[in-house]
């Protein structure tokens, strides 16, 4: 049997596709650039963070409508060059595994990499363990990339998690003995209720596998919508659990600003000076494995 494909839609790009985009997206493509911008160094963003950054700083129109059509212009925009690819990040593809190297001479190269990205597991010694939860899968690498620095993992979730995962992350929350969960998640009906039913659940499986775990929401918190200015909208009349307020999402607030709670909380929560000595350890082990690196590029220069 011949498959014949579906021809695409008239006008639809494919690949790399030139574009000259009209005057009002125009302007909306240099007020994406500023977002991107401002927020450089934590990149790559979700289209929603840049969505709620347009809606904050510009006055963008806060709709699913707007939203849609600003990834249509994202899309169109990555694939003219007038975005950078690497500044929007997409969630839902997997890459293979490595299938090898062409040379010792290569493999030598990446094992230097490796050398430069040496970590221990800096929360070693700290009387209780870290961790971060977040609700949007989105929002994971920024997160890594501040509590990275600290080896405290970052995992997330969407909606209520299955009964398998709350005991498989309760199982692993157990081998680490006392736990301490950073949860980042929306400020509505929804996000609330995530929360409770993660701290109760978890916490309660835990507890009979021989651990202890503390659930602690980090934000959105209510008086993060004043603090930080975040556009809010209004809860859904169709949604009947107790909830006060108008709603937030996690994604509403600044890359930078949710970089420097997820900081504040972890450090406020380490013994520094444990930290310290950990970090001074780490630093005699790299310089071992970089003399064994500096072995390997010897070698390949021998052949």
């Amino acid at each position: 049997m011949s498959y014949v494909l579906p021809t695409a839609k008239r006008g639809r790009p494919r690949g790399f596709k030139a574009w000259q985009p009209r005057a009002a997206t125009r302007e909306l493509l240099e007020q994406v650039h500023e977002v991107l911008h401002v927020y450089r160094s934590h990149l790559p963003c979700t289209a929603r963070q840049v969505f709620y950054r347009l809606v904050a700083a510009f006055g963008f129109d806060k709709s699913e409508a707007a939203y849609e059509r600003l990834g249509n212009v994202l899309n169109r925009a990555r694939r003219a060059g007038l975005v950078p690819w690497s500044a929007i990040r997409d969630d839902g593809f997997h890459r293979g595994r490595h299938t090898g190297w062409e040379s010792l001479g290569e493999f030598a190269e990446t094992v230097q990499a490796w050398v430069d990205r040496y970590q221990v597991d800096r929360q070693a010694g700290q009387e209780r363990r870290l961790a971060v939860w977040c609700e949007a899968g989105g929002m994971v690498p920024q997160l890594e990339r501040v509590a990275g620095e600290y080896s405290v993992p970052v995992c997330s979730s969407g909606g209520f998690d299955s009964v398998t995962a709350k005991h498989d992350k309760a199982e692993q929350f157990a081998a680490m003995g006392s736990v301490l969960v950073l949860h980042v998640g929306d400020h509505d009906p929804s996000g609330v209720h995530v929360f409770g039913s993660l701290d109760e659940d978890v916490r309660a499986f835990c507890r009979e596998l021989g651990g202890e775990v503390e659930f602690r929401r980090l934000a959105v918190l209510p008086k993060h919508v004043e603090q930080f200015g975040l556009v809010t909208s209004p809860a859904k009349v169709s949604d009947r659990r107790a909830f006060h307020g108008a709603t937030v999402q996690a994604e509403a607030l600044p890359p930078d600003v949710l970089a420097g709670l997820v900081r504040s909380a972890i450090e406020s929560e380490l013994d520094l000076a444990v930290y310290a000595e950990v970090l001074e350890r780490e630093r005699e082990q790299r310089a071992t494995l970089a003399a064994w690196a500096g072995s390997l590029e010897r070698l390949e220069g021998e052949r």
